[in-house]
């Protein structure tokens, strides 16, 4: 995918002269150092804790999540 972002000229530099280096374009320098950075920053990171909503209900007599129609009725939507 195509994208334009600002880079540091002296960060660029150096990514070029590592591109060149290792026979590899300048995307795949700076992909490659991304995917570093992202898996990184994964692994230190915590685990996300979800809410508990604490819901102890369920559907009202008669509802059909499968019946498209039906569910915007119920919503007070128009039919699509």
């Amino acid at each position: 995918m195509r994208t334009t972002v600002n880079i540091d000229a002296e960060l660029l530099a150096a990514a070029k002269l590592r591109a060149a280096s290792t026979h590899q374009t300048i995307g795949a320098v700076i992909e490659d150092a991304l995917r570093r950075a992202l898996r990184e920053q994964g692994a230190s990171s915590e685990p996300a804790e979800l809410p508990d909503f604490g819901y102890s209900g369920g559907l009202m007599p008669g509802v059909d999540l499968h019946d498209r129609d039906a569910m915007a009725a119920i919503l007070g939507e128009q039919s699509r």
